[in-house]
């Protein structure tokens, strides 16, 4: 009995130090997916479509409009930039979060400090009421006659953005990448109002005063992976409301072309 004991242990025993030191398998470690965020500074300029201004003065029985109205933007940044502060000229600003870098979705806040100011001199057509008279006359936009119309320390549009990125070229070495991103989205409009209606001035201030919405098509060239210049086309659609004037508010509404000249840093994060 004993002998046959023996020769199973011999037997058994390689298969049982096998069985002992062979290690359990380890689960792989997930990697840590990347994201990416993102800030960018820059400069624009702009054009807009004809609009009209309506006008209400309850107090003074006035309820006009302001038809056709031609405005221009105040670049600022063609006067120098670096005679003044950096916040004084049409500037904008992103900051932004690439949630899935595989796929290019991210969100973003979007912010353009644009200028709107009519055209002066400018022959404007007026219709409606004033002073309890109905009108449809034309008159002479100028200062010089006790008119004029500013959104000069901006239009202020504020998005907050869908982000889609595609790549679309990159260097050998890598350090060199080109990528095309395409934006929509919607949010307030935060005017500096400062106008004067038949020689009557308002109380300048910025306010809320409407919503906006907007698309953009940038092309985004990154250096490094860090720093990125990017150049920007977007079209806009604003509606303001409740603009303050003389004894009363004005609304408002137009389409803006912008052209954007950013330049930014990457944030890259593991997560």
């Amino acid at each position: 009995m004993h002998k046959y004991y023996i020769i199973l242990c011999f037997i058994c025993c390689p298969y049982l130090l096998s069985a002992q030191t062979t290690s359990t398998p380890q689960p792989e470690k997930k990697k840590k997916k990347l994201h990416t965020f993102y800030f960018s500074w820059g400069y624009n300029a702009e054009t807009y479509t004809q609009s009209d201004i309506h006008v209400k003065q309850d107090e003074l029985h006035n309820d006009y409009t302001l038809t056709h109205v031609n405005g221009r933007d105040h670049k600022g940044w063609n006067e120098g930039i670096f005679h003044q502060e950096i916040t004084i000229p049409q500037y904008n600003y992103r900051i932004g979060y690439i949630f899935n870098e595989e796929k290019g979705y991210g969100v973003e806040l979007n912010f353009d400090h644009t200028k709107f100011l009519i055209d002066e001199p400018q022959k404007i057509q007026v219709k409606g009421t004033m002073n309890g008279k109905n009108v449809d006359t034309s008159i002479i936009f100028d200062s010089k006659n006790g008119f004029y119309y500013y959104l000069n320390n901006g239009a202020n549009f504020f998005l907050f953005n869908f982000v889609k990125r595609w790549h679309i070229w990159s260097s050998k070495s890598e350090n060199i990448r080109i990528d095309g991103l395409g934006k929509a989205g919607i949010g307030p409009v935060i005017p500096h109002v400062q106008n004067s209606f038949f020689g009557h001035p308002n109380e300048q201030g910025f306010q809320f005063g409407g919503w906006n919405t907007g698309i953009e098509g940038t092309i985004k060239a990154s250096f490094h992976k860090l720093i990125y210049l990017e150049i920007c086309n977007k079209l806009d659609y604003a509606r303001y409301s409740g603009l303050k004037v003389y004894k009363g508010t004005a609304s408002q509404a137009f389409g803006t072309y912008e052209m954007i000249l950013n330049l930014g840093i990457n944030i890259p994060v593991r997560r």
